[in-house]
């Protein structure tokens, strides 16, 4: 089985759309301290391009988090792989994620973070697929809403590969 990609969403479409996800962030927390909180392994390059362009102060934290145990299907819990470095009581906290697909991890991850006490919570998405929405999540902040296509590239992978595309893709399997 041959994969092949095929662009999606442009270098220079994320770069645009990333600029104006970062002057709402900047209006909407202007006089405040942002602590956001990358969600690895997906969200890494999202929250990098993101970060260069907040002008507000900002706090970064990474989270590692898993739903799926060794299985393709949910367990229902979030594992946690990787916690908070640092307490976030009383800060504005936004989580980043690469993608909001069913909702059922970062609905998990929202309730187990609101026990930290944070000032607030909200999440700020690149890619939104609504279709699949199973748990009543919403992102405060959305890059694109897509369609229900396997997507890979700026960080998004298959099988740990495709993370590095600076573009978005979507992911083709042909017969040879």
């Amino acid at each position: 089985m041959k994969e092949t990609v095929e662009i999606f969403i442009s270098e220079a479409e994320l770069k645009t759309r990333i600029d104006e996800l970062a002057f709402k962030i900047n209006n909407d927390y202007k006089g405040e301290t942002l602590h956001i909180i990358c969600i690895l392994k997906g969200s890494i390059f999202f929250t990098c391009e993101l970060a260069k362009r907040l002008t507000v102060p900002v706090e970064i934290d990474f989270m590692q988090v898993s739903s799926y145990g060794d299985g393709t299907e949910s367990s229902g819990q979030i594992k946690i792989i990787k916690d908070l470095d640092s307490p976030v009581t009383g800060k504005h906290i936004m989580i980043i994620e690469d993608i909001l697909d069913s909702g059922r991890t970062l609905s998990r991850l929202i309730e187990y973070l609101k026990t930290k006490n944070p000032a607030g919570i909200s999440v700020c998405t690149l890619l939104d697929k609504p279709s699949r929405r199973e748990y009543p999540v919403k992102a405060d902040y959305n890059g694109f809403e897509i369609e229900d296509r396997f997507v890979v590239g700026f960080g998004l992978d298959y099988a740990q590969r495709y993370r590095n595309l600076p573009y978005i893709g979507i992911l083709n399997f042909e017969e040879d």
